[in-house]
């Protein structure tokens, strides 16, 4: 099983998958949402044990976590990277591999094109999980893409080494 996450700091998008050799099935998705009224610290504490409760439950062999490409605003960069860094250290407690693929890496292992479109990347997830739509919200469809990214660099590196 592979856990990708797109995180944010108000909304976290996380898929999950099961990889059979590039054969692909959604096992969950959805968004930890944390609320604005709370500190930042409040925020980051909630999203671990979010998390936390998400890797006990699934226990995933692998992790993918989007990277940060480039930002507008350095304050939503430094707390989307506060974030990540809350996800990077609850993945490193459960002793769990991660990949950390950067934005274009994802949309070109999806669409073929490093700078597609967003609608196309949730077009790509919606055909390789064999869903009949596309997943409504863009933060569960950017984690589950994140994912499938990493399974084929997975699958890639398990054939090299093979």
């Amino acid at each position: 099983m592979i856990l990708g996450l797109d995180p944010g700091s108000h909304k976290t998008g996380y898929g999950i998958i099961k990889n059979d050799a590039n054969d692909f099935s959604l096992v969950d998705y959805g968004c930890f949402i944390t609320s604005t009224k709370e500190t930042t610290a409040q925020r980051l504490c909630c999203l671990e044990k979010a998390l936390t409760n998400l890797l006990k439950k699934f226990s995933p062999d692998l992790a993918a976590v989007e990277d940060l490409f480039f930002f507008k605003n350095h304050k939503t960069a430094v707390r989307v990277s506060q974030a990540r860094g809350v996800i990077l250290l609850a993945l490193a407690k459960k002793n769990i591999p991660i990949q950390e693929p950067k934005p274009l890496e994802i949309k070109q292992a999806l669409t073929g094109y490093g700078r597609a479109e967003k609608c196309q990347v949730q077009k790509m997830v919606a055909h390789f999980l064999r869903l009949e739509k596309p997943i409504k919200s863009d933060d569960a469809a950017d984690a589950l893409a994140a994912a499938i990214c990493c399974a084929h660099n997975y699958n890639y590196l398990t054939k090299l080494n093979s």
